[in-house]
């Protein structure tokens, strides 16, 4: 992960509605929070129109993927799993 950048940290950051300090608690709680919000699934009674539901689907789909992303950056850059990491 060298080639991380802090726009990239701030970018992920952004997604999950989180500012620093992060920690692994706060981190894990945004990204199920999140995750919860953004499923798929849960647009599927939201409307009777096929258009708008699929894209209404394939947004949620690109957040859940952005939230994951997110959540992979920050958890191996800001919240590492052994101190001498950083």
């Amino acid at each position: 992960m060298s080639n991380v950048t802090q726009e990239d940290v701030n970018h992920a950051l952004e997604v999950l509605g989180l500012t620093l300090p992060v920690t692994p608690e706060t981190l894990d709680k945004a990204r199920r929070v999140l995750l919860y919000t953004w499923d798929p699934a849960r647009y599927s009674n939201l409307t009777n129109n096929p258009k708008q539901y699929m894209q209404a689907y394939k947004k949620a789909e690109e957040m859940t993927t952005l939230i994951k992303a997110a959540y992979a950056l920050l958890s191996a850059v800001l919240v590492p799993d052994d101190e001498n990491a950083i």
